[in-house]
């Protein structure tokens, strides 16, 4: 069994959130997702997510393709993460393109392209227009 890890912070769930997440899921027969906390994702966006740490590992649990959910609390953990939950593959979205490839040591990496014209800080600067 071929167990693939992700990560991200999952605010304002859109299309491209999805995509990313079906994608991984292709690439083996588990997927695993770290979601971001409250504070870590504060830290890395400059601003607090729309949805709380809970709700968003609510909406990515209940999706069809992801088989567990956990919260990430720094990226300094990633390789923890991916030893305490035995992932034998780490995808992540080309945006973090070689980032990460310390972490082949450990497991394949793999870096997806992201959606087009889809992101959350977009859609929330819509909303803030409105």
């Amino acid at each position: 069994m071929i167990r693939v890890i992700t990560f991200g912070t999952f605010d304002v769930f859109h299309a491209g959130h999805l995509s990313i997440l079906e994608r991984s899921k292709s690439l083996g027969d588990y997927l695993i997702v770290g979601v971001s906390s409250d504070a870590f994702s504060t830290g890395k966006k400059k601003r607090t997510p729309i949805y709380s740490e809970n709700d968003r590992m609510r909406i990515i649990s209940a999706l069809a393709c992801v088989g567990e959910v956990f919260l990430e609390e720094s990226l300094e953990q990633k390789e923890d993460y991916i030893r305490s939950h035995a992932a034998h593959l780490l995808v992540m979205g080309d945006d973090w393109r070689g980032k990460f490839d310390d972490l082949r040591n450990i497991c394949d990496v793999i870096y997806l392209p992201r959606t087009p014209s889809i992101s959350t800080t977009a859609i929330v600067e819509v909303i803030k227009k409105t």
